[in-house]
């Protein structure tokens, strides 16, 4: 926690015009770049917000806009990534497989998954490049990604509104809840993995047991 108290002490000495500044980078970069504490400062501009030195409305609209452009930049890059993956001789490194079952799975939930996705912790950068793969409708995918920031971060500035000096509790529950949302969303991919292997193993197989079949 001492790294955060550093944190909060450097935040609190800015102007509020630096704050929001940083607050609008920090929550665009936080997709691109997952290490981020993009969380973590949301919560403590809640703080600066319950002491007055800024204002919640520009706090969650200013946090909002660099989620919801984050999560849309990463959109593009999927859309792009989509384009290469096509072309058989490029990127074969990518298993083609998984990926497809992927955006299978993504274009049946969609927009859903798109709106869970601020709350989903750990995994915000996989589905806005997975939605940018399975090509959902732009207009409708940024307006729904838009409403899961809105919701998350209102939240977020709120809790640390209300909680003042004691943000550790926020930050504590959100690392808890992180811990269990990693392990839910690890275990739905193993599974499906699993599954995966299982099936390509299955059609493997297949033709072999009908060649052995005597007519």
């Amino acid at each position: 926690m001492e790294s955060v108290q550093g944190l909060a002490d450097w935040l609190a000495a800015l102007p509020p015009l630096g704050i929001y500044g940083v607050l609008f980078a920090v929550s665009y970069l936080e997709n691109i770049v997952p290490p981020i504490w993009g969380d973590t400062l949301i919560v403590l501009c809640g703080w600066l917000v319950g002491i007055g030195t800024i204002a919640f409305v520009p706090t969650v609209a200013i946090a909002t806009l660099g989620g919801s452009l984050g999560f849309m930049t990463l959109y593009a890059v999927g859309h792009r990534l989509d384009e290469a993956i096509a072309d058989p001789t490029r990127l074969r490194w990518i298993p083609r497989g998984p990926l497809a079952a992927a955006e299978r799975w993504l274009k049946r939930w969609g927009m859903g998954v798109v709106v869970a996705n601020r709350f989903l912790a750990g995994g915000r950068s996989v589905v806005s490049l997975l939605a940018g793969a399975s090509r959902l409708p732009v207009l409708r995918t940024t307006i729904w990604a838009t409403l899961s920031a809105l919701l998350w971060c209102a939240l977020l500035v709120a809790a640390g509104s209300w909680v003042g000096t004691r943000w550790d509790i926020v930050l504590n529950a959100l690392g808890t809840y992180g811990k269990v949302i990693t392990a839910l969303v690890g275990g739905i991919v193993l599974i499906g993995a699993v599954r995966w292997v299982r099936g390509r193993r299955g059609r493997r197989a297949a033709p072999q047991e009908t060649e052995k079949t005597p007519p």
